[in-house]
């Protein structure tokens, strides 16, 4: 199935796009749905559909931005059905310039875009198998011009097809990743190429099934090579339960130095799964044993981030990390207990600063699995670690929970008691020291609604009662209920229950008269 994602302002327009076609019949499926052009932008990138469905009058960034902008920065842009309710000339100009598939005026009919599906379909097909053919080809090509360097050739003509091949200067600086997990090799190249988009055409096979990846420093720095290696080995973890290893040579500078490119990944590599380490290794950090004092803090303070930050997912990692950075080169575990008992003191005074109980924490944790005066080997240090920042993650997780929904919980209240006030949640904020955003987010989560528009409920169904009940003209009811422009009350009166406020009070005077 190809991915769909459906872009309006309008709710009963997207409703409409969702049930009116069968989706699955033409091979699509709806991935997300978007009502302003950034959640769009962002969902573009992250979910990758094959096909957008946008309006073009929508705030903040219109259709026609949307479609620029995702053209400007992915790689492979989707395609876009343009929906307009204006058969606006000027639009399908631009719409044409920006490579629009399709451009639909509203109200959509069922069987035109049923015939546009059947269209594009064929279209992204037949695009995606000139591409997967194209790319096979140039995967054989540069895998053989690097296996060929890889066992030592070092012809001049050789190195000038390599850097043709790769798009690359000779004399570029270039680092090599390597990649080891159990599973099918076109696997791999799939996950690599996912993570390293700009790069499909260095990504090269080791005569073992290994995968490698070429990158040229000016594009991927050190950091950034950490960042993706890391998020490429999570990723590779999760679906593997066999050793996962990724290794990262020096920087080198010319197409002659990717032998020894490899060799540094490979040299790491084969240390790495000796000592059945999995993760992220660097052929830089297996030279440096003398600085492990200053690694360790900082992969321990790492660690520590990570717990408090509520990312679990990456805490199994980080351990390894923070152990790896202690036990290298080091004949007792004397020096990774020090960090570990830091480790312990800073999580029991984060517990205690958000009102837990740190003695109850530890005496469980030492409880099921000892303290760590006790550990003689590094797997039992490595496990108790493990479980102290699982556990610690478990409770600071609950912890910020019950202090979030108490928040909420007063903040709904205030809400409920003084609506008829003037009310902004910015003003709420505020009041309750929370960001506003964030607050927003947790106002919606726990009532099932924007702010504005449960402020608005409460409003309108105060002056529903209000209408129903009391000789109050309109205008006294509108500043009653907080709004003290009379023709914004009821425009918002009309928009929650279809009618105006004086004709909602005479059906409501008939119903009781009746």
């Amino acid at each position: 199935m190809m991915n769909v994602l459906l872009v309006d302002d309008e709710p009963w327009v997207i409703e409409g796009l969702r049930t009116m076609v069968n989706w699955t019949d033409h091979g699509f499926q709806v991935c997300g749905e978007a009502s302003n052009g950034p959640d769009a932008f962002r969902m573009i990138q992250e979910l990758g559909p094959e096909l957008v469905l946008t309006d073009i009058n929508m705030p903040v960034i219109n259709g026609l931005e949307l479609i620029e902008q995702s053209n400007r920065v992915m790689a492979r842009p989707p395609k876009f059905i343009i929906l307009s309710g204006y058969d606006d000339f000027n639009y399908a100009l631009t719409a044409m310039y920006q490579r629009v598939a399709e451009y639909l005026l509203k109200p959509i009919d069922e069987e035109e875009i049923e015939s546009v599906l059947v269209r594009l379909r064929r279209r992204i097909m037949e695009e995606l198998e000139t591409e997967q053919s194209q790319s096979r080809m140039h995967f054989l090509l540069v895998n053989n011009l690097l296996n060929r360097l890889l066992q030592g050739e070092d012809s001049a003509q050789l190195m000038h097809q390599t850097a043709h091949a790769l798009l690359l200067p000779e004399d570029a600086l270039l680092r090599c990743i390597l990649i080891e997990a159990s599973g099918g090799t076109s696997d791999l190249r799939r996950q690599a190429r996912k993570y390293f988009t700009d790069t499909p055409e260095r990504i090269f096979e080791d005569s073992t099934g290994r995968i490698g990846v070429i990158l040229p420093d000016d594009k991927f720095p050190y950091c950034r090579v950490q960042e993706l290696a890391a998020g490429l080995y999570n990723e590779l973890k999760n679906e593997s339960n066999g050793p996962v290893t990724v290794t990262v040579s020096n920087a080198l500078q010319g197409i002659g130095s990717v032998r020894e490119l490899y060799m540094q990944a490979l040299e790491v590599n084969k240390c790495k799964r000796c000592q059945e380490r999995d993760g992220v290794h660097n052929y830089r950090d297996l030279r440096q044993h003398g600085n492990t004092g200053n690694h360790a803090r900082e992969k321990f303070k790492q660690l520590l981030e990570l717990v408090t930050a509520g990312q679990t997912g990456k805490i199994h990692s980080a351990v390894e990390e923070a152990l790896a950075s202690m036990t290298e080169g080091l004949p007792d575990l004397r020096h990774a207990m020090a960090h570990v008992a830091d480790l312990e003191l800073n999580l029991c005074r984060r517990i205690g600063e958000m009102n837990g109980e740190p003695d109850a924490f530890m005496k469980k944790v030492q409880d099921e699995y000892g303290n760590i005066g006790s550990f003689k080997t590094c797997s039992s240090l490595r496990e108790y670690v493990l479980e102290l920042c699982l556990e610690a993650g478990r409770i600071l997780a609950g912890l910020e929970e019950k202090n979030e929904y108490n928040t909420i919980f007063h903040v709904i209240q205030y809400v409920d008691r003084e609506y008829r006030g003037r009310l902004q949640l910015q003003d709420l904020a505020k009041m309750f020291h929370m960001n506003s955003t964030y607050l927003g987010q947790l106002f919606k989560k726990e009532t099932g609604k924007p702010f504005n528009d449960y402020l608005n409920e409460k409003r309108i169904e105060e002056a529903k009662r209000l209408l129903k009940r009391t000789q109050m003209k309109i205008s006294e009811i509108a500043l009653q209920v907080g709004y003290p422009n009379t023709d914004y009350f009821i425009s918002k009166f009309k928009c929650k229950t279809g009618m105006l406020p004086s004709v909602y009070k005479q059906e409501s005077k008939r119903r009781t008269a009746g």
